[in-house]
């Protein structure tokens, strides 16, 4: 495998480990956001915003209304305080919804004012004294800061109570002391509020007058502290009549059948138009008003179903309901009997206007699309009266009270996870972009590791071929070199021994292997491994070629670690053979020696071959010492090589090679 193959394989796992970190699932342990892998991130975020739009929005009431309840102001937070409603019979429930009560905050806006720190939630039946825990929040679940309200939903359970226990409280914002304050309690069953104008005690109050802002009756007056603004539906004027209907204006709603009637609810006009106001909050509302039901259209079997009266500016909100025994109907009559007076722009007179009037049959609004008319004047090319039950507002469509408040909370759980999921992504991001520079870098590193790895590649591949031409040209030198040497040294003999014909057949023979001997050496000169039986034995080697070349010299070979010798590489075998016969031929050809010494010895640290000649030297010249032909040939075996004159005529050739580089 070459470097540029590994190359591309670590730049494959770098880039697996840089998508591995940005989008995998991180630690179980973790935080539920952390544990979910990028795109589930972006799916969530996608997801979220898409819920986001089709949400009910908290449009905050302005003007002058019913804040709620609130208790007495305490110094210490764990002082506890608690709220119970009563609706006299047993029915199946499964849902409170807590509504805050609002405050303007300066600095942070819109926020819930004594909303309970830690509370629980029981529920009970008229023989039940201590009830069932149906829900208990703490400080982990996080429920502050909010404006929206806290829904509560719980398995189907049977009660005719509900209490709420805070077991610690909030502080206010104006002073910082600590109060249990709300705007509105509902508790359904199915679609009805059946805590709507019921009983409510409490542990303490801090206004007693059930004309005041805050009264523990306004936990379940129905009014809430928002304008109902759905994200669809079309948007729709109030109908408001012209100046001067009269002292008891009727509007009657014909349902096309008769149907079991059981809640009402008048929607007040926009009053959120325009900032300020241009009209107080009760604009329209009559101050006195008597509401009927009929199976016949001249309500001659008419039965009352309800009655509203305006005690004091806090008995009037943007939804006024309320709830009767249920009555068969076809037709609904409202009878104004204290009207509203309009004054203003130079006139004076009675007038009548809502947004909306509902009327419930189980739990379903039956008005919608059905026929108004009225005993007054109500034709207007703007307001008309038709718009008292096409089923929208200024914003928008009317939704059921239970769907308004659970959308309003989920938008409250949603737009608090919004931040949290969006710094999530961002250090997601920061982390992937983080990888992605690195991967970036990895990439060049690896990208010039590659160059690098090609021109190393050429280089080695240069000298690898260089080194065979040397290795090529120094068998041929050596080996064929020596045995043409031989075979001339052999032919010159072979001429002085004419008349010994044993001497001379000797002689030739001894010619005829040399000459086989080299052509087999020329055959494998490209790969010499490959030449079986030129270079079997080492020693064996040495000492027949020794006895060849030096025939006619006084030649001594001797060796010691013959086991180490024997486990030599074929290659170091073949590269120490050529490098000890090719010491012989310059012997021969050059020194003038009678006597010639052989020295192979190996341990376990190093080889080292000496050769030894009584002859005329080294010359003496500027060139190096050791012979070309000999560098080359200790170059190949990666050795040291040096040669040296003795005392006493002579050279000296020492060849040292350490053991790593020639044991198999």
């Amino acid at each position: 495998m070459t470097f540029a193959t590994l190359g591309v394989i670590a730049l494959l796992v770098g880039w697996w480990f840089t998508v591995a970190l940005s989008s995998g699932p991180l630690d179980s342990s973790a935080s539920p956001l952390k544990r979910l892998s990028l795109s589930a991130l972006e799916q969530r975020m996608t997801a979220l915003d898409r819920q986001l739009k089709f949400l009910a929005q908290p449009s905050m009431r302005t003007g002058v209304g019913a804040v709620g309840y609130r208790s007495i102001a305490k110094h210490d937070d764990h002082q506890g305080e608690w709220i119970q409603i009563d609706w006299q019979q047993d029915v199946t429930i499964n849902q409170i919804v807590l509504v805050p009560t609002i405050w303007r905050d300066t600095v942070n806006g819109f926020r819930a004012d004594g909303f309970p720190a830690e509370f629980r939630i029981l529920v009970g039946t008229a023989g039940e004294s201590k009830g069932k825990v149906v829900a208990s929040y703490g400080a982990a679940d996080s429920i502050l800061p909010r404006v929206a309200p806290l829904v509560v939903s719980f398995p189907a359970t049977e009660a005719s109570w509900m209490r709420l226990e805070a077991t610690r409280l909030s502080p206010r914002g104006w002073d910082g002391m600590y109060i249990l304050q709300l705007s509105e309690i509902m508790v359904f069953s199915g679609q009805e509020n059946v805590a709507l104008r019921q009983s409510v005690d409490v542990s303490s109050e801090e206004q007693r007058d059930p004309r005041s802002a805050r009264h523990k009756q306004h936990l379940v007056d129905g009014f809430v502290p928002y304008l109902m603004d759905a994200y669809e539906g079309k948007q729709s004027l109030a109908f408001v009549s012209e100046i001067g209907v009269g002292d008891s204006p009727e509007i009657v709603i014909d349902l096309d059948q008769p149907v079991p009637l059981s809640r009402i609810h008048m929607h007040s006009t926009d009053l959120s138009d325009t900032v300020p106001q241009s009209v107080p909050e009760d604009f329209g509302i009559p101050r006195s008003m008597l509401i009927e039901g009929s199976r016949e259209p001249d309500f001659s079997d008419a039965v009352q179903l309800c009655e509203y009266h305006m005690e004091s500016v806090y008995e009037v909100g943007p939804i006024i309901m309320r709830r009767f025994p249920e009555s068969t109907c076809r037709y609904v009559r409202l009878i104004v009997q204290d009207p509203y007076v309009y004054s203003g722009g130079g006139k004076t007179g009675s007038r009548i206007g809502f947004a909306e009037i509902e009327l419930f049959a189980n739990g379903q609004n039956v008005s919608v699309g059905k026929t108004v008319r009225a005993n007054f004047n109500a034709d207007s090319p703007t307001r008309k009266v038709s718009a008292l039950t096409d089923g929208n507002n200024l914003f928008g469509e009317i939704l059921p009270i239970r769907r308004w408040m659970n959308e309003l909370a989920k938008r409250h759980d949603l737009e608090s996870e919004r931040p949290l999921l969006r710094a999530e992504l961002n250090e997601r991001y920061q982390i992937q972009k983080t990888n992605l520079n690195r991967l970036a870098w990895l990439a060049g590193l690896l990208g010039f590791i590659a160059v690098c790895t090609i021109l190393v590649e050429r280089i080695v591949r240069q000298r690898v071929i260089y080194q065979t031409r040397q290795r090529i040209a120094a068998d041929l030198h050596d080996e064929l070199g020596a045995n043409l040497h031989a075979i001339g040294l052999l032919g010159d003999l072979a001429q002085t021994t004419t008349d010994s014909p044993d001497q001379l057949k000797s002689l030739l023979r001894r010619i005829r292997d040399l000459t086989e001997r080299s052509g087999a050496a020329t055959r494998y000169c490209s790969n010499l491994l490959e030449a079986k039986g030129l270079f079997g034995d080492l020693m064996d080697d040495m000492r027949r070629t020794s006895t060849r070349m030096m025939a006619d010299l006084e030649h001594e070979i001797s060796f010691e670690g013959e086991a180490l010798l024997r486990k030599l590489k074929p290659a170091v075998r073949i590269d120490l053979f050529l490098f000890y016969k090719e010491c012989l031929v310059n012997i021969l050809r050059h020194s003038g020696a009678t006597f010639v010494t052989t020295h192979l010895k190996a341990d376990h640290r190093e080889l080292c071959l000496t050769i030894t000649d009584n002859g005329s030297g080294l010359e003496h010249s500027t060139g190096a010492r050791v012979p070309r032909s000999l560098r080359r040939r200790a170059r190949l075996l990666g050795a040291q090589v040096d040669a040296r004159d003795l005392e006493n005529h002579g050279t000296r050739i020492t060849l040292r090679l350490r053991t790593r580089k020639f044991l198999s």
